[in-house]
């Protein structure tokens, strides 16, 4: 049975998310973390698209993402999440999925939606009983704006 295609449209932001393969803890390691910011600061080398919020826990990451007009999200993703689990198996010393399925994404239409979207991606380390206060969670947009580690933000 083929897949559906990804409904995709332009010049809307997304809420995505990709989790590890069989729900392992694959990213709970800070230099895993690190890796995967690097590799999102090279990808706006190599595509034009805006980063509002992010969130980098254990078993799956949040992104929330605008690509620049006549970008694809699709081909975006497929590089940044490609790339990450390439340097990932060589990190490890292992092969296989990193990512247990296709990136899920949700068009964000509405001021509402965007703000319960960024909301939900900052609070992620609070609900998921991590630290108390979502500033306190090192791998997310809203620490990374606080101590101004702002390279992964806007466009290009």
């Amino acid at each position: 049975m083929a897949r559906q295609p990804r409904f995709t449209r332009e010049n809307v932001k997304y809420h995505v998310t990709a989790k590890a393969n069989r729900g392992e803890m694959s990213f709970e390691d800070a230099a895993i973390k690190e890796l995967m910011i690097d590799i999102i600061k090279r990808a706006k080398q190599k595509y034009t698209f805006a980063l509002d919020n992010f969130c980098l826990m254990d078993n799956h990451i949040h992104i929330m993402i605008y690509p620049g007009k006549g970008e694809s999200l699709s081909k975006i993703m497929q590089w940044i999440l490609g790339v990450f689990a390439a340097a990932y198996n060589r990190h490890k010393k292992q092969k296989g999925h990193v990512f247990g399925e296709r990136f899920k994404s949700k068009i964000i239409e509405t001021l509402q939606q965007y703000i319960r979207t960024y909301d939900y991606i900052a609070n992620n380390p609070v609900k998921a009983q991590m630290v108390n206060y979502s500033t306190d969670y090192k791998y997310n947009g809203i620490t990374f704006l606080k101590n101004d580690r702002v390279a992964l933000f806007g466009l290009k």
